[in-house]
């Protein structure tokens, strides 16, 4: 065929996975020129092709095998990005979908806006709207890494303007946040960033079995991505703006959910303690004060974290308080002069909401 608008990559490592779902929500209900890859992962391809045979003559779709030993999705997307020749690149998750003529309304918003990089809207397929990033109201173009927190949105989910990032490619080696330094310098690159704000969605579903980013697993492992990020030339040269809004998305997303989701004391050895106070404290370093505009129990979990002699049960529990996001705790932070403050909860809080009409 010839070379499409649109070269999308879906990476399937499982023969559980719904791919037939994923890749008819693409090739039944796009009208752009496009391609989609299968990027095989670890697993024959011949029992993914058993399960798309209603599109197997279909020449848009293709098949690549990708063996690199490694329990992560970074080697198949990577597989597909170096093959793909489309004037935009763009990646989906096996277990997902996209509504009809997602793509053809991003291709939409790329030329109506003169964008590199077009963020889609995401919801739930049970229905409920995802409110990252949480942008400014109602923009739509021109969005800013700082001013319309982009680091919210962990994905790249959407487009791509391959001949404006002929390099990008997803973290090896790392286990979980292979996307993280992708989105890190797509958000603070300055490229035109738009916002497909009122198309149609791209669809998370949760029926194709754990995802892996929920996987427990060693927090130095876990946060492998982050010290591979921050050790990055590239970041450190960032202006303290980007980084300092980097660092509190980690802190509020990373570091606190990987706390909430080991909720057993029995995982926070010693070892675990020590780890998790390292982390913390490259990201406080890293915020250079950011932390101040956290709301009190979220300072209260980040103590907590801080300080290895905290009992687990109080690591515990202060993680789940943090979560009780309608209370004076959860909106306010220690200091009432960091109220206003674009990151502080009560500001974010606003920016989700808005994200939802």
């Amino acid at each position: 065929m010839m070379e499409p608008q649109v070269d999308l990559t879906i990476a399937v490592h499982d023969v559980s996975r719904p791919i037939a779902r994923a890749v008819a929500s693409v090739l039944d209900h796009t009208d752009a020129s496009i391609r989609v890859t299968i990027a095989v992962h670890e697993i024959d391809p011949a029992s993914i092709a058993a399960q798309l045979e209603r599109h197997m003559s279909d020449p848009r779709m293709r098949f690549i095998g990708v063996t690199d030993g490694l329990r992560s999705p970074a080697g198949p997307f990577n597989a597909g990005l170096d093959t793909a020749a489309g004037e935009f690149v763009s990646v989906m998750g096996s277990d997902d979908t996209l509504e009809p003529h997602a793509i053809d309304s991003w291709l939409r918003c790329a030329r109506t806006t003169g964008a590199d990089v077009v963020i889609t809207r995401l919801r739930h397929a049970g229905g409920a709207a995802v409110p990252t990033p949480p942008t400014r109201p109602f923009r739509t173009r021109r969005l800013d890494g700082v001013r319309d927190r982009l680091s919210y949105r962990s994905a790249p989910l959407g487009l791509v303007a391959r001949a404006r990032f002929p390099g990008l490619r997803f973290t090896v080696g790392v286990p979980t946040g292979e996307d993280i330094a992708v989105v890190t310098r797509l958000w603070f690159s300055g490229a035109g960033i738009a916002y497909d704000r009122r198309g149609p969605a791209y669809l998370i579903h949760d029926d194709g079995g754990p995802r892996t980013t929920f996987t427990p697993r060693p927090l130095t492992e876990e946060f492998g991505w982050m010290y591979a990020l921050t050790a990055d030339k590239a970041f450190a040269e960032l202006p303290r703006a980007a980084r300092t809004a980097a660092a509190v998305k980690f802190l509020r997303i990373h570091l606190f959910g990987a706390i909430f989701y080991r909720d057993d004391p029995a995982l926070w050895s010693a070892s675990e303690r020590a780890s998790l106070a390292a982390a913390a404290q490259l990201l406080v370093d890293m915020g250079e004060g950011i932390h101040e505009v956290l709301a009190r129990r979220d300072r209260d979990l980040l103590d907590a974290a801080l300080d290895p002699r905290c009992p687990a049960q109080e690591l515990i529990a202060a993680a789940h308080a943090r979560r009780r996001f309608l209370s004076a705790g959860a909106l306010l932070p220690r200091r009432l002069s960091r109220a206003a403050h674009r990151e502080a909860p009560l500001r974010m809080a606003a920016a989700s909401a808005m994200q939802l009409r």
